[in-house]
C-alpha cells in the first residue's frame, strides 16, 4: 500500500512517519531530509533555501520529480511530504493520503524543540517556511496548499501524543 504524509511544519509527519513504518513494516521517505540537506550543501539556512527556491523553480522541481518516480517504483511505501498527496494525485498514482495539522503554537513549539531554535525565531521560521512554501506551490503548480479535498484522512495533532496519532491513521488505514 502506497501512503503520502503530509501536513504544516511541526504537525508531526516525520513522527508519523517512523511510527507508521514500523507498524506496517513500510519503507518510508521523508522529503523534508533531501531539502535540509540541499539547503546544507549550499551553507543556507531553511529560510534561505526556501527564498532560493521562489527564484530558482528547479528546487522544487527536482524534489517533486525524485517523490513521483519513487511512487511510481513502490507500490508499498509511505513517502512525507508538503506535496505528496497532490502530486500523486495528480498524476493517477493511487494512495492513501493522510493530511496532519496542529495549530501555529503547538507547531512551533514542536519546531523550536527540534531545531534547537528559540521560539521566537522558530515561530518566525516557520511562518515564513509556510508562506514561501504556499506562494511557490501556487505559482509552480497551480496548488492550493490548504485545499484538503485531495486527502483520505485529516488529523488535528494538538492534543495527541505520537501513539495516538499512530492508532488514529491504523484504523482508518486498515477500516
Amino acid at each position: 500500500m502506497r501512503i503520502t504524509i503530509s501536513g504544516p511544519p511541526g504537525s508531526g509527519k516525520t513522527t508519523a512517519c517512523k511510527g507508521l513504518s514500523e507498524a506496517l513494516g513500510l519503507k518510508a521517505v521523508v522529503f523534508g531530509t533531501l531539502f535540509r540537506e540541499m539547503a546544507k550543501e549550499k551553507g543556507l539556512t531553511l529560510a534561505e533555501m526556501g527564498d532560493l527556491a521562489e527564484r530558482d523553480p528547479s528546487i522544487d522541481k527536482v524534489i517533486d520529480e525524485r517523490l513521483l518516480q519513487i511512487a511510481r517504483e513502490n507500490e508499498d511505501i509511505i513517502l512525507e511530504s508538503r506535496l505528496s498527496a497532490h502530486m500523486l494525485s495528480r498524476n493517477g498514482i493511487d494512495a492513501f493520503k493522510i493530511y496532519l495539522d496542529a495549530c501555529i503554537g503547538v507547531r512551533c513549539e514542536r519546531v523550536c524543540c527540534r531545531e534547537g531554535d528559540t521560539l521566537v525565531t522558530a515561530t518566525s521560521d516557520t511562518e515564513k517556511r509556510q508562506i514561501s512554501e504556499a506562494a511557490r506551490y501556487k505559482k509552480y503548480y497551480g496548488i492550493d496548499i490548504n485545499d484538503m479535498s485531495v486527502y483520505d484522512l485529516v488529523i488535528n495533532t494538538d492534543h495527541l501524543t505520537p501513539e495516538e496519532v499512530l492508532e488514529k491513521m491504523l484504523v482508518a488505514i486498515e477500516g
